[in-house]
């Protein structure tokens, strides 16, 4: 539910430029570097509010693809064996889903051919 503003994103935002901006500059050792996993974790709640919804509804739609309403039917097909003549298909949405999830834990870890220097992320630095 949005709470008017600034919006979570927005404090996120805030709360990230402040603890890089100030607090790991004025600091050193232990707590600058627990100012930085702090600062990496409020850009990954900025990378999760802008691009969550979208990459639900893509992940959906490739589990939707495969005939799948969720995660746990996929798996339980993986080990049975049951798409075992799909496998391309499978490898290629689990990449997919595993590619999302990188744009929001952490974009430095794509590959080149993956990242979308275009999309919001890019300009949430981690």
């Amino acid at each position: 539910m949005a709470h008017g503003v600034p919006t979570t994103a927005e404090l996120a935002q805030a709360v990230r430029e402040f603890l890089e901006g100030e607090v790991m500059s004025a600091t050193d050792g232990r707590l600058r570097f627990l100012a930085r996993v702090a600062a990496n974790a409020a850009a990954q709640i900025e990378r999760e509010l802008v691009l969550g919804p979208e990459l639900a509804i893509a992940h959906a739609a490739r589990l939707a693809d495969l005939g799948f309403g969720d995660d746990h039917e996929l798996c339980a097909a993986i080990r049975n064996g049951s798409l075992d003549d799909r496998m391309d298909d499978v490898r290629a949405a689990v990449r997919a889903s595993v590619v999302d999830k990188l744009r929001v834990a952490n974009p430095r870890h794509l590959r080149a051919e993956d990242a979308a220097p275009s999309q919001p992320e890019q300009a949430v630095r981690t």
